[in-house]
């Protein structure tokens, strides 16, 4: 075989095999919120050596689901459902939209939807106020 003109071998981009691992992992961690819906976890992506094209696969493997929300907290922060059920992909910004920080939440729903109970009891006393007044 002529090896000075035989193509170079392929390989896979570096980050290709911590793309799979980050997959392996949600995969176990679904797996254990399947049988406890109180579980809650996340991998913090922010952390790990994804550079842009990474994350791009990582974000098409998983895909995209039905629900997305935005929230208006010290700047944005995007939480979006992943073609899996439990996994969501959310992203903090600061007011000039620098990533502040991105994970990948395992949950029923993401913690920061559900409304606090203070904030709830606050509320309800507004709006019984508006309306008796």
């Amino acid at each position: 075989m002529d090896t000075l003109n035989a193509p170079p071998p392929r390989c896979d981009p570096p980050d290709a095999g911590l793309v799979e691992a980050v997959l392996q992992e949600l995969a176990v961690m679904l797996e254990a919120l399947a049988g406890d819906e109180q579980f809650n976890d996340a991998i913090d992506l922010h952390s790990l050596p994804l550079d842009d094209g990474a994350r791009e696969q990582l974000r098409q493997r998983l895909g995209r689901g039905e629900i997305e929300a935005r929230l208006e907290l010290a700047g944005l922060t995007y939480i979006v459902e992943t073609a899996y059920a439990g996994l969501w992909w959310v992203r903090h910004a600061d007011a000039d939209e620098h990533t502040v920080f991105e994970q990948i939440v395992v949950a029923r729903v993401p913690p920061l939807l559900p409304a606090h109970g203070a904030d709830i009891a606050a509320a309800a006393r507004r709006l019984g106020a508006e309306l008796s007044g």
